[in-house]
C-alpha cells in the first residue's frame, strides 16, 4: 500500500542488512545500529543538518561523516541583500571516527578543530546549535547560539530501500521548531524570535548508491495563528512504500502523495512550479537567492542548487481544509551527487 505508515518500534535493518519495514512514520520508530550495516565503512553516510531562517536572513549548519570524507559546513544567508557565504572544512577518511549518534533524540553531535567549534545538542524538548567559526568570511569570525523548541508534535521519518541490496536511506525531518537566539558576523548581530522564526532538522543515516539526483523543499511559518510547514521531495531510493511529502499544521502531519518540481534549469532564478498527484500541493515559487555550488574531482562530483524564495499557492489538509500561502519564505533544491 502506498504511503505505508509504520507505527511499531523495531530495528531499522534485518539480519541481511535490508530495511525491515519500509515506509514513513510520525516519529523515529526505527532503531539505527551501524553494526548491522553490511557495506564497508567508507560507503556509510551519516549527517545532521539544521536550517534556521526568517524572511530576511538565515543560517545552515552541517556535521557529517560520509565515509571516505566528512563535510563540516556553515552557510550565512542574507535574503534581504541577496548574498550568501558557505565555508566548509573537509575531514579525510572519518569512517565512523566522528561517533555520530545513532538517534535523532537526546543526543550530542559535535565537531572541533583549531578553526571551528560546532555542537548540536538535543535534550528535554529543545535543540541547541552552538558555533564558533574563526576566519569565516573576509577574515571575520561567525558565532551563533540558537535554541529550537521541540514541543510534542509530528515529524516525518522515512525508511527507504534501494533496489541494490546493501543501499538504504533512513531520514528524519522536523519542521516548525520555534527559534530563539542570535548569530553574529562583521560586528552585527542577527536575532531569531520564537514568535515568528523557525528551524528545521534534516537527520540522515544510510548507504547510498554512487550516482543520485534528489529534489527537496521545505518551509516553516505561521498561518492562521498556527505553525505551518511542509517537506517535499523525491529522487532517493525506492519510494513505492511511501513518499516524504507532508504538510504540518498545528503540530499534526498531513500526508501527501507525489509532488513534482518543475524547474527552469536554464535559469534557476526564474519562476518554479510544483504540482501534486493528489491535487493537495499546487504552488508557484519565486526565487530570491540561489546557493549554488559545484565540485568535480575525479570520481567525486557534486552540482547543487539550493534556492531560497517565496511560495504562493494552496495546500490541502487531510480534512479538506485549504491553506493559502502568499510570499511564504522557504527553499527548494536540486542536487546531483556522484560519490
Amino acid at each position: 500500500m502506498r504511503n505505508h505508515e509504520v507505527i511499531r518500534r523495531q530495528p531499522l535493518l534485518d539480519g541481511d542488512g535490508r530495511i525491515s519495514e519500509p515506509g514513513w512514520a510520525r516519529e523515529p520508530v526505527w532503531e539505527y545500529d551501524r553494526k548491522r550495516i553490511s557495506s564497508p565503512a567508507f560507503r556509510i553516510k551519516e549527517w545532521d543538518y539544521y536550517l534556521v531562517m526568517n524572511e530576511d536572513y538565515g543560517a545552515a549548519f552541517t556535521i557529517s561523516d560520509d565515509g571516505y570524507i566528512g563535510l563540516q559546513s556553515v552557510s550565512f544567508l542574507n535574503f534581504k541583500e541577496k548574498w550568501e557565504h558557505t565555508e566548509t572544512i573537509l575531514t579525510v577518511l572519518p569512517m565512523g571516527r566522528m561517533k555520530m549518534p545513532p538517534s535523532s533524540e537526546n543526543c550530542v553531535t559535535e565537531y572541533r578543530n583549531k578553526r571551528l567549534r560546532m555542537e548540536f545538542r538535543a535534550e528535554d524538548g529543545k535543540r541547541t546549535i552552538s558555533c564558533d567559526f574563526k576566519d569565516f568570511f573576509q577574515g571575520k569570525p561567525f558565532y551563533c547560539e540558537i535554541t529550537l523548541d521541540q514541543p510534542g508534535m509530528d515529524s516525518i521519518a522515512m525508511a527507504t530501500p534501494w533496489q541494490k541490496k546493501k543501499a538504504f536511506y533512513y531520514n528524519r525531518k522536523i519542521n516548525c521548531m520555534p527559534a530563539e537566539g542570535y548569530m553574529s558576523w562583521d560586528e552585527e548581530t542577527y536575532w531569531f524570535h520564537p514568535e515568528k522564526d523557525y528551524g528545521t532538522l534534516d537527520w540522515g543515516r544510510g548507504v547510498w548508491t554512487y550516482d543520485n539526483t534528489w529534489y527537496w523543499g521545505s518551509g516553516n511559518g505561521t498561518v492562521g495563528g498556527k505553525p505551518f510547514g511542509f517537506n517535499i521531495g523525491y529522487g532517493f531510493g525506492d519510494t513505492s512504500a511511501a513518499t516524504e511529502n507532508v504538510i504540518f499544521y498545528g503540530g499534526k502531519a498531513h500526508k501527501l502523495d507525489d509532488v513534482t518540481f518543475h524547474i527552469p534549469e536554464e535559469d534557476y532564478m526564474s519562476l518554479w512550479k510544483f504540482t501534486s498527484s493528489d491535487g493537495r500541493f499546487e504552488m508557484e515559487f519565486e526565487p530570491v537567492l540561489d546557493r549554488a555550488a559545484r565540485l568535480s574531482a575525479g570520481l567525486v562530483s557534486s552540482d547543487q542548487h539550493q534556492v531560497f524564495g517565496k511560495m504562493r499557492g494552496r495546500a490541502v489538509l487531510d480534512d479538506g481544509r485549504f491553506i493559502e500561502l502568499k510570499d511564504f519564505m522557504c527553499f527548494a533544491e536540486k542536487v546531483h551527487n556522484r560519490y
